[in-house]
């Protein structure tokens, strides 16, 4: 509390699972973090009871656990970004407002990343004037690598995302779809959006 006030911040908290609901609940809040590990109610559970309700607050879950399932499953919960103990305190506060300088509906149904339109309601996409011709799969791919722009997307992620199911380190799925959408995206003489991140996953950046 005293590390975020120092940066401006005007803080409150909770002590338990519960009381973090209730608190949660009402809405008020620019910002929140969420500890997965509480004495009563599960951090997460706290999260997407939140998203049920239709709160829309963006979430940062801090936890422990930080191997990529446990990260996977606290963005699928429904938090928008995920920090692994120990942390900088410094971090945290970087982290709380780069969530506050996100737009207030994350969801809103057209996605726009530099030259990049997506359509989610007449399921179009476009670069620039150019429209994009995508399969099925390739525009839920574009959505998911469009609403973590900036983010190294991991295989895993992916797959629990887009695919619905566990990631086997044995398949180059991922790596197949992705080539097909770069050659879409990124047509010849275009600057590159899409980037490979060698032994990591994939990353979307707007041209500079």
């Amino acid at each position: 509390m005293a590390e975020l006030s120092s940066h401006g911040f005007q803080v409150d908290w909770a002590a338990t699972g519960s009381e973090g609901l209730a608190r949660a609940g009402s809405g008020d809040y620019d910002v929140m973090t969420v500890d997965r590990m509480l004495p009563d109610v599960d951090g997460l559970t706290i999260v997407e009871n939140i998203r049920n309700n239709g709160i829309k607050t963006p979430v940062l879950v801090v936890s422990a656990l930080g191997e990529v399932d446990d990260r996977v499953r606290g963005l699928k919960t429904g938090g928008d970004d995920y920090l692994v103990k120990p942390f900088a305190l410094v971090e945290l506060s970087a982290r709380l407002e780069a969530l506050l300088r996100r737009p207030a509906d994350p969801r809103e149904t057209i996605l726009r990343v530099g030259p990049l339109t997506l359509d989610l309601i007449e399921r179009t996409a476009k670069r620039g004037t150019r429209e994009l011709d995508m399969l099925p799969r390739e525009f839920q791919l574009l959505e998911y690598l469009m609403r973590h722009t900036g983010q190294t997307v991991t295989r895993a992620m992916l797959f629990e995302e887009v695919w619905h199911y566990r990631f086997d380190p044995r398949t180059n799925l991922a790596d197949v779809h992705i080539g097909r959408l770069r050659r879409k995206v990124d047509a010849a003489g275009e600057t590159p959006m899409i980037q490979s991140i060698r032994g990591t996953g994939f990353l979307l950046r707007a041209p500079s």
